[in-house]
């Protein structure tokens, strides 16, 4: 993907603002960095505990060279003020079906070829796991990665969720919050790549993923992951919608 002018700017000016508030806001830790492979594009799949991780992980890719580019629902392109600014950035936007799908992966495949990080939440919305633990994935970011042959990234970050509660409405300011941030090695799917895209493959690729991405966080918790990955099909919730998910946490 040719980067424009205008692209380049407008990265320039977000990073000039988003950066410095987020070093007030949160002392950082990155660890890792050697695993980000060298003269090529990749997906990274990081994990989603509140509203602000694009911006951490953003924050990341952005000081280690890449324009970050996020898999994105396409109707966010539509919204005011933020739509604009994910046009300029030149986000990849979902479109599911037809035309729309081969032009998402197209878009996608364009900026792997450019040698870009692609950022991909697999959990596909924040975690509903009660404890902030990754959720059962779902099989966009495994997809994507057999279909455009790029290695799978995974990483873990912790401490966000202190600054802004998952549905959290309030930034928690004081004292000044610390988030790690971990990349690990890339996601072994050698042995799936060659195979069609049947229900199974897609699955056992989601759940490599999800397994690397879970062994991140326990490492940055320093905690034992639960034994079962949060479904939240099989606890009778809906795969998105906010509302609901206040309603969930308010039951607790």
């Amino acid at each position: 993907m040719s980067e424009s002018a205008k692209s380049r700017i407008t990265f320039t000016l977000l990073a000039a603002v988003v950066r410095p508030v987020l070093n007030l806001m949160m002392a950082r830790r990155w660890e890792g960095i050697e695993n980000l492979p060298k003269g090529q594009g990749f997906i990274a799949c990081p994990n989603h505990v509140t509203e602000i991780d694009p911006l951490v992980v953003g924050h990341f890719f952005y000081s280690q060279g890449y324009l970050p580019r996020y898999l994105a629902k396409a109707s966010l392109f539509k919204a005011p003020v933020l739509g604009p600014a994910l046009r300029a950035t030149k986000q990849v936007p979902v479109q599911r079906g037809g035309s729309g799908a081969a032009a998402s992966l197209d878009s996608a495949q364009a900026v792997i070829d450019a040698g870009g990080a692609l950022i991909v939440y697999p959990e596909g919305t924040l975690t509903r796991d009660p404890d902030l633990w990754p959720m059962k994935g779902r099989t966009g970011a495994a997809r994507l990665a057999l279909q455009t042959g790029a290695p799978v990234i995974p990483l873990a970050h912790w401490g966000a969720q202190d600054l802004l509660p998952r549905y959290g409405k309030m930034l928690h300011l004081f004292p000044r919050k610390r988030v790690r941030l971990l990349v690990g090695e890339p996601v072994d799917l050698s042995d799936l790549r060659s195979l069609p895209l049947t229900k199974a493959v897609l699955e056992e690729a989601t759940a490599r993923i999800m397994a690397e991405m879970t062994a991140l966080v326990a490492t940055l918790r320093g905690e034992e992951p639960p034994e079962e990955r949060w479904d939240p099909s099989s606890k009778g919730q809906k795969p998105v919608g906010r509302g609901y998910e206040q309603d969930t946490e308010k039951k607790k």
